[in-house]
């Protein structure tokens, strides 16, 4: 597992999986062989949710190989952050209160024992254990063991929701605050009510290719229970005039080149990094040293091309006295910042986001029916 941080090496990454893993993703995506084989999944997603790779040009580089009918399932695996981010757009109250509840329950179990031996790789069960340490060594996990790993956190452990998702996005490189929140609470049974997702022993067993014994779980729990529903807020996800603007670009958009916006001549543009210290959640020094480097491979991408640029920390937007516009950072620890320290700012949204967050109202077997129309419209 490397995850190099520039734009090149994750084109690399792209090419190698399309020319070579692509054909068998369908059959395989669902096995983890370990982290030493990973072939059978893309591994883009740190790219993705950094802008560093966008949807469509991987979703045009797999239909440039094989039809879409072969290449369905990867294309709906590509567009599920899109759909998530969609969704968590709409009903913003859910991740402004996921943090009221992480604050509670982070006092409530911050010298629990269960808590400490999970966040270790200390508790009875050995395949939980083998993730929590590759978390943390590769700050990557299958999406298959992300599933197990939450189940387990949720109904075997009996730990709160909202504290392993934060391990999560500690230690991601893939952590944001749509996939990570919205993906716990499906496991919990909240996001769909009542529909929760229990790890079984067999199921482990046979996508994990017979790697682990005695798989204790509790395979028989309820789904957890919320009593919040959320109502659709109605967003305006239109452009503002970028005229004579300086751009605020924010890490979710490390690949300006590539974006909607590449050819408007703006004034200057910087890039926007945010420190621990401005966060709710505390990223592990790694993840904050991985989206350093991105954002460092994007300074010098932009030069190339004789782009004035620089890179600011958060908390100096509000020392940038020139017009300014940014590139949506969507909801999120970035949004967060701006709003909570009053800074007012016009956005700019990609293409794919205003024309597919409309489909985002429902849930994903509903999206995937527009996903043909979706990736017409942009490839």
């Amino acid at each position: 597992m490397n995850f190099e941080s520039s734009r090149a090496k994750a084109l690399d990454k792209l090419n190698y999986f399309i020319e070579n893993n692509l054909s068998d993703y369908s059959k395989l995506r669902n096995f983890d062989f370990g982290p030493e084989k990973r072939t059978n999944v893309s591994c883009l997603s740190p790219y993705i949710t950094h802008g560093v790779l966008c949807e469509q040009e991987i979703i045009e580089k797999s239909l440039n190989k094989f039809s879409f009918s072969k290449n369905e399932k990867f294309i709906q695996e590509v567009l599920w952050r899109t759909y998530w981010k969609g969704w968590l757009e709409l009903r913003p109250n859910v991740w402004s209160d996921y943090l009221i509840e992480l604050n509670k329950v982070r006092e409530e179990f911050k010298n629990d024992k269960n808590y400490l031996a999970a966040i270790e790789g200390k508790t009875n069960i050995g395949c939980f254990n083998k993730w929590v340490n590759e978390l943390k060594k590769n700050n990557y996990l299958h999406n298959h063991t992300r599933m197990w790993f939450a189940s387990i956190w949720i109904f075997t452990l009996e730990l709160p929701w909202q504290l392993g998702a934060e391990f999560f996005i500690q230690h991601l490189f893939d952590g944001d605050a749509a996939s990570n929140t919205l993906g716990w609470r499906w496991v919990a049974g909240i996001q769909t009510q009542g529909k929760h997702y229990l790890a079984s022993e067999w199921n482990i067993k046979k996508f994990t290719n017979n790697r682990f014994d005695n798989i204790n779980l509790n395979e028989n729990a309820p789904p957890k229970v919320s009593e919040k529903t959320y109502s659709i807020v109605k967003k305006d996800f239109n452009n503002k005039n970028i005229d004579n603007k300086n751009l605020l670009v924010f890490d979710n958009n490390l690949s300006f080149e590539n974006t909607d916006f590449q050819n408007h001549k703006f004034e200057k543009i910087y890039i926007i990094s945010n420190k621990n210290e401005n966060r709710s959640i505390k990223l592990s020094e790694k993840v904050i040293q991985f989206k350093s480097l991105l954002i460092d491979d994007q300074k010098q991408r932009l030069k190339v091309h004789s782009i004035d640029c620089e890179v600011v920390d958060i908390s100096e937007i509000k020392n940038i006295s020139e017009s300014i516009i940014g590139l949506y950072p969507t909801v999120g620890e970035n949004l967060d910042y701006l709003n909570s320290n009053n800074l007012k700012l016009d956005f700019l949204f990609r293409k794919l986001d205003q024309y597919s967050w409309q489909y985002c109202n429902k849930g994903f077997f509903n999206f995937k029916n527009y996903i043909p129309k979706i990736i017409t419209t942009f490839n």
